[in-house]
């Protein structure tokens, strides 16, 4: 072994190490039910990001602000909370039948709410998982904070500079600034934040509202701020976890909620004594699939339908699927349990044939489809757990007759580009020593004919993955797990699948199960991580594919 391979290796076994200490003092702090950002428990918890160094938070570990890696955070936190001291970690205790106005950060299904000047709730019903993002999430932006106020700060009594004094005038005054007068305060940021005026400059345009074009003067400020209160003025920032969180994580209080809706729908509609094949996946593309192309009666190729299905302009076209659909035995259940997962119910048996460009002549069976939303992280195991459980009514039991379960949806690749697709036919639990082997009905030679690049292997799935970086999911890659990619919800998935049907005897034990994902994002290739912006229409045509092979192998 080489001095390389053995640096390597041991870079690899620190992150690993890292990790580890991350998860178990946020289990910790959840026991314990609050930590101040730089006390002891929280300077742990930046430590150990510091020696992580995650891929998606770039150059956090420098003196160097990292940009990037903050636009992603805030698009996953609510809109204000670089303003807040005080974050409260809930469960669902009842803000939204209060005054409180829902706030629901652009990129998680997750409401927050606003208290007061200082105070930001937020609630978390999806299982500790969600509480892991969360915290890493704060964590880097106590660090980022930190950087920010060392450069702010001109001496040890708390006296800050000139720029960062203008910078406080625009924001508090909340001054209206014309072109050049905007480019001076970014070049005072520049300095603020140890970026080029190029870099600073990109990034105020992508923080940049119609309602608040300054934004991200907004956020620089207050991250800061709060940072300069707390080591001059003793004002500490904390994070607190509610006493109802803490009880009820991890019971399947809303998996529960979650499925047994679903299972008095089925019992409702009388669907309860048909096939059914489950699938996991967005709310559209099995949809657009079925009934698209006659919803919309054009000439256009099937994909470049989807496509135009994918922008939010066209709402009046995905509205005439969607008419479409529940006049064909579509049921929309939008989530009210706390899950956060939408759920479709298509009754195969009502879509017309002419209704449909699907080719049903080979659908004997009618089977029902229940197409559910993604899950995050360690809540796959809870709803999917409850939803093959028995249908109970009056103290009698009756076993749903699922035939298949498919899982289609985004991971990162370690072995290909963006764009492309992975099927794993084993699980690997990182951290632990757990894998799931497993048959899967798709295969490579299924996509023969798409020309797309599709690969075999293990998927590593992750404990969260803004917790990745490129030495630890190198040695996934290199070593003899040689896995392939890394998403966060498929052993889980097959941990519920594999109990319910191979030892409580809830489904039958010879369902077929299907994993296929395509990659939204490449971890080791530096400007194709996650923080590097979404995959936009190229995802569209793997998603589209997947869903389609899927689709034929149900209904065929």
């Amino acid at each position: 072994m080489t001095k390389s391979d053995i640096k390597k290796r041991t870079r690899a076994r620190e992150s690993s190490n890292a990790i580890e200490r991350l998860y178990i003092t946020m289990r910790h702090l959840l026991n314990r039910g609050f930590y101040k950002p730089y006390g002891v428990s929280g300077n742990t918890l930046m430590q150990g990001l510091l020696v992580l160094r995650p891929e998606i938070y770039g150059s956090v570990a420098s003196n160097k602000s990292e940009l990037n890696g903050l636009k992603y955070v805030l698009d996953r936190l609510p809109e204000g909370i670089e303003e807040c001291r005080v974050i409260y970690l809930t469960d669902d205790e009842g803000y939204s039948e209060s005054q409180f106005k829902a706030i629901v950060p652009p990129k998680r299904r997750r409401n927050c709410y606003r208290i007061d000047k200082e105070q930001m709730n937020i609630e978390l019903t999806r299982g500790r998982s969600d509480v892991y993002d969360i915290l890493t999430h704060l964590t880097f932006l106590f660090i980022e904070s930190h950087k920010i106020r060392e450069k702010a700060v001109i001496n040890d009594k708390g006296e800050v500079g000139r720029e960062w004094k203008n910078l406080e005038q625009v924001v508090l005054m909340n001054k209206k600034l014309d072109a050049k007068e905007t480019e001076i305060i970014i070049a005072y940021l520049s300095t603020l934040l140890g970026r080029t005026f190029a870099e600073t400059k990109a990034v105020y345009k992508t923080f940049s509202e119609k309602k608040n074009p300054n934004r991200f003067f907004h956020i620089i400020y207050w991250l800061g701020q709060l940072a300069i209160d707390e080591a001059f003025l003793n004002q500490k920032r904390a994070v607190k976890f509610s006493p109802r969180l803490r009880e009820r994580l991890g019971h399947h209080v809303y998996g529960e909620i979650w499925a047994t809706r679903i299972k008095n729908t089925l019992k409702e509609k009388k669907l309860l004594n048909r096939p059914i094949h489950i699938i996991s996946a967005n709310m559209h593309s099995v949809m657009n699939i079925l009934f698209a192309k006659k919803a919309l009666k054009g000439d256009k190729q099937d994909m470049s339908i989807y496509k135009e299905l994918s922008q939010e302009k066209n709402q009046k076209l995905r509205d005439k699927v969607y008419q479409q659909a529940t006049k064909n035995g579509m049921y929309l259940l939008k989530d009210t349990s706390g899950a956060n997962i939408d759920v479709q119910i298509f009754d195969t048996a009502k879509i017309k044939s002419e209704a449909t460009s699907f080719d049903m002549s080979k659908n004997t069976d009618k089977p029902v489809l229940i197409v559910m939303d993604y899950a995050f992280g360690e809540q796959a195991f809870e709803v999917m757990d409850e939803l093959l459980k028995p249908y109970e009514e009056n103290n009698i039991k009756q076993h749903l007759d699922v035939k298949s379960i498919s899982i289609m949806g985004k991971a990162g690749i370690l072995v290909g580009k963006k764009g492309d697709i992975m099927i794993p036919n084993v699980h690997m639990f990182e951290g632990t020593a757990d894998n799931y082997p497993f048959d899967n009905d798709l295969c490579q030679e299924d996509f023969k004919d798409e020309d797309i690049d599709v690969y075999e292997g293990t998927m590593v799935s992750v404990l969260g993955t803004s917790l990745q970086n490129k030495d630890i999911l190198a040695f996934f890659k290199n070593s003899t797990w040689q896995a392939i990619g890394l998403e966060m919800e498929g052993a889980h998935y097959q941990k519920a699948i594999q109990s319910a049907s191979k030892i409580r005897g809830n489904i039958r034990p010879d369902v077929v199960v299907r994993y296929a994902y395509y990659a939204s994002d490449n971890p080791l290739e530096t400007g194709s991580t996650l923080a590097s912006g979404p995959l936009g229409e190229k995802g569209v045509r793997p998603t589209y594919i997947i869903t389609k092979k899927i689709l034929d192998q149900i209904l065929k």
